[in-house]
């Protein structure tokens, strides 16, 4: 347990408790993996690397430095899908229209505000031509998007997922996933959210039940070494 990224939260009778239910089993990686970089934009990481009380200055949204840090891994593994002409996808969020309010603007109202400059793509991990940008108004990637028929479309069975936040969008992309039969991998150290509490929490219950936890490392180490998907 010391090793892994709950080990602060999560105690030793939480996990004896899942390991006891036949939780945690490790799904495997697919043939055909691709990345989704969803919501690395400013607005989840601040203009520049500050701490997070700083950074909601620049935004509402903005995470601080943990986003910067992860920012740093995410393009690791993008450089690695690059290199190995692998599909790239970018989940994002689009300026909110007064249309866009429903139950957010009365739940998160600040996220109405976000100034238009936030949404821009940060530098380091931006797309470039070739990769899929999938606009989204909702937590899930696959929600009400068309996220699942370019997977088909590029015969892909397995997906790493990055960005932001845990709690958020990432978890709610990574259920849906888990729901299509995708096999998912969570890079612990490439995902990040405005509370390490959450953060933490968060990565454990999806390790337990919809997707596999590494650390970026790891991931690269089974792109290495996989055959399949070079």
């Amino acid at each position: 347990m010391s090793d892994s990224p709950w080990a602060s939260v999560i105690t030793a009778d939480d996990e004896a408790r899942y390991e006891a239910a036949g939780f945690g089993r490790p799904a495997g990686s697919g043939a055909h993996p691709a990345l989704l970089i969803i919501d690395v934009q400013y607005r989840t990481v601040g203009d520049t690397p500050k701490p997070f009380f700083d950074a909601v200055q620049d935004y509402p949204t903005a995470c601080g430095d943990v986003g910067w840090a992860a920012v740093e891994r995410i393009e690791r593994l993008l450089a690695a899908f690059r290199e190995r002409s692998l599909p790239v996808l970018y989940p994002h969020v689009a300026p909110k229209e007064a249309y866009d309010a429903g139950r957010l603007a009365a739940k998160v109202p600040s996220i109405m505000d976000v100034p238009e400059r936030g949404y821009r793509f940060v530098d380091a991990v931006a797309p470039e031509p070739g990769d899929i940008l999938i606009p989204k108004r909702h937590p899930s990637a696959f929600f009400a998007t068309a996220l699942t028929s370019y997977l088909i479309d590029l015969g892909v069975d397995w997906l790493i997922v990055t960005g932001c936040t845990t709690s958020g969008c990432i978890r709610a992309s990574v259920v849906d996933a888990f729901a299509y039969n995708f096999h998912v991998t969570v890079p612990h150290d490439a995902v990040y959210d405005r509370s390490t509490t959450v953060h933490a929490a968060n990565l454990f219950d999806m390790a337990q039940k919809y997707a596999d936890v590494a650390s970026t490392d790891e991931v690269l180490a089974t792109l290495q070494n996989d055959s399949r998907s070079a």
